[in-house]
């Protein structure tokens, strides 16, 4: 039992100790990535620590034959003599002393020391490991609900950190390489853009905003805190986010391509003017940035259909590829239940435009609608829209067995989308467009006969809508089948109606989740009117027209609507 202050109240290191427990039940895989992600990152570091040219936390270039030694180097652990370098080093030695010439032996020594992994600067260790710790730890705030305003799944967080490990390692192991050995020069081989364009175009900007500044800082940490090349990384990474934002063809990432190379290369000569830098190794500096510009972009092209199929994600390209109307799954949508395909038409137009207007993703919602009600097409007779010339099945039905079909549908409809392998937030729209809300049609008709039923039996399963996107679609079902029903539906008549339908899902607390403002709302309902009062709009009658049920012969009417249009038969 804990243990209580004179107030009654939960001590506050208990209090704490609570909040911590609950802390780590709700994050423990994330913390297990991040986990898996430091210890890796710290066996690069030793590795790189390990194979650097250092003796005593200094580097073997601070040295050469006939230099006055600065200082005394004593062998901290005796190496016998290799084929490299066939001297022996005893324990405890003086290998350099200060105010005394550095000798030819002397100087194979120091080098011998410098490359034997023996000799760890373990200060500079210590420091990389430290720095690194900081890296994870704002990598932790970064990637959380709050931040991005969304949930973040546990697959973005995996994926993320193998690509960042990935940079940390190319830009640690390379910086040893001579042809690579600079603040300039190592900037051609960093794979930084290629990462920050896969992730911004699998999981969005913000994802690949916040990937950048992680990734420059990662730089920084595993290039031995050369700023050049973190002022490098940051630049061209933000710039990639920026330009690939609003792409939604596959072809525009070679446009993508070309403007970042282009961009790099600026970069590269204005950080050569910045820090006074010569041009003499501009022959390779230049080129180097620019091919690695253009072919990340191309290589991340080709990583992007599987890493889609893999990780299962709503990026562009693929909501692209979900909204060809042409696909199977839609064409046979149109031909089972033709009337909820039309709607589900209507709905994707109206929320696709609604979220256009608040700043949402457009392309989101317009897929997910398409695919909304797609569990119809498992009982179509069941729904009204599908019952053009044919009775109404619920006529003869309890009104209890009528809830239970209406809302198998939204079950159906997830099962579907899963088995069509869906994006999930695709799937989220789809199982929360009717939230919790009653169907009251039904529900009223039940109460006729039985004034105490309960209200909650006549609810759908499902939960409020968490993003804007869910709750446009949400808004945008409800309005498209209940103006269906307005007479005279003029503009004025319209938004007053959908006014209506609002309020009545703010009211029923369907919006409490979903973070639209009020000012948002009222967007979204003048786009609906404008759209809806477009497409109800009347027609000037033709003259001669006569009612196609009437006894009249029907060819004397088309043939005046002909004259009329301008058509021949």
């Amino acid at each position: 039992m804990p243990k209580q202050n004179n107030s009654g109240n939960i001590s506050p290191v208990n209090r704490f100790l609570a909040t911590l427990s609950d802390f780590i039940k709700r994050n423990w895989s994330k913390l297990l990535v991040f986990f898996a992600v430091f210890v890796l990152g710290t066996a690069v570091l030793y590795l790189d620590a390990n194979t650097a040219q250092t003796i005593a936390s200094y580097s073997i270039e601070e040295y050469e034959p006939g230099q006055i030694a600065d200082r005394t180097i004593v062998a901290a652990k005796t190496l016998p003599p290799d084929e490299q370098f066939p001297i022996a080093i005893e324990e405890g030695e003086k290998v350099t002393k200060k105010g005394f010439a550095i000798s030819e032996e002397d100087y194979l020594k120091l080098r011998k020391m410098a490359a034997s992994p023996a000799y760890i600067d373990y200060r500079a260790f210590l420091d990389k490991i430290l720095f690194f710790m900081l890296i994870c730890a704002m990598a932790f705030f970064l990637f959380s609900s709050a931040m991005y305003g969304r949930k973040v799944e546990l697959k973005e967080i995996i994926l993320d950190g193998i690509l960042f490990l990935f940079v940390f390692g190319v830009t640690a192991f390379c910086d040893k390489a001579a042809i690579f050995q600079g603040d300039f020069r190592l900037n051609a081989i960093i794979p930084a853009t290629l990462c920050v364009s896969l992730v911004t175009v699998l999981f969005g900007q913000i994802s690949g905003f916040y990937f950048s500044i992680l990734i420059s800082f990662g730089v920084l940490c595993s290039s031995n805190f050369q700023l050049v090349p973190f002022l490098f990384v940051l630049a061209s990474s933000i710039s990639i986010v920026r330009i690939i934002r609003n792409i939604d063809r596959r072809i525009d990432m070679i446009f993508s391509s070309i403007g970042i190379a282009l961009l790099n290369t600026v970069y590269i000569v204005v950080l050569k003017v910045i820090f006074n830098d010569n041009f003499s190794d501009a022959w390779f500096v230049l080129p180097g940035v620019f091919a690695n510009g253009f072919f990340s972009g191309i290589l991340a092209l080709g990583l992007l259909t599987p890493l889609e199929i893999l990780m299962n994600t709503s990026s562009v390209f693929r909501l692209m590829d979900l909204s060809d109307q042409n696909t199977p799954v839609l064409r046979k949508f149109l031909l089972t239940a033709s009337g909820t395909y039309q709607h589900s038409l209507m709905v994707a137009q109206l929320a696709e435009s609604a979220c256009k207007e608040i700043g949402a993703n457009s392309l989101l919602a317009r897929v997910a609608a398409y695919f909304h009600d797609i569990g119809k097409m498992e009982h179509p007779e069941y729904f009204t829209e599908n019952n053009i010339d044919t009775e109404n099945k619920h006529t003869d039905l309890n009104p209890s067995l009528s809830v239970s079909i209406i809302k198998s549908h939204i079950r159906l409809s997830v099962e579907k989308a899963r088995q069509l392998h869906l994006p999930q937030s695709v799937i989220d729209i789809i199982s929360e467009h009717h939230g919790n809300c009653v169907i009251t049609f039904f529900y009223n008709k039940a109460k006729e006969t039985n004034p105490d039923i309960s209200e909650s039996d006549f609810r759908y399963d499902g939960r409020c809508p968490s993003t804007k996107e869910s709750a446009v679609v949400m808004l945008a079902d409800g309005v498209e089948a209940a103006c269906k029903s307005l007479e005279k539906p003029t503009a004025q008549r319209l938004e007053k109606f959908i006014q209506q339908l609002i309020s009545a899902k703010i009211e029923s607390h369907q919006l409490d989740d979903c973070a639209l403002t009020f000012g948002e709302l009222t967007k979204i309902k003048d786009t609906f009117v404008s759209i809806l009062a477009a497409y109800y709009h009347g027609r000037i009658k033709y003259q001669n027209q006569k009612d196609p049920d009437s006894s009249s012969d029907s060819f004397t009417s088309e043939k005046s609507i002909s004259e009329n249009t301008g058509t021949k038969n």
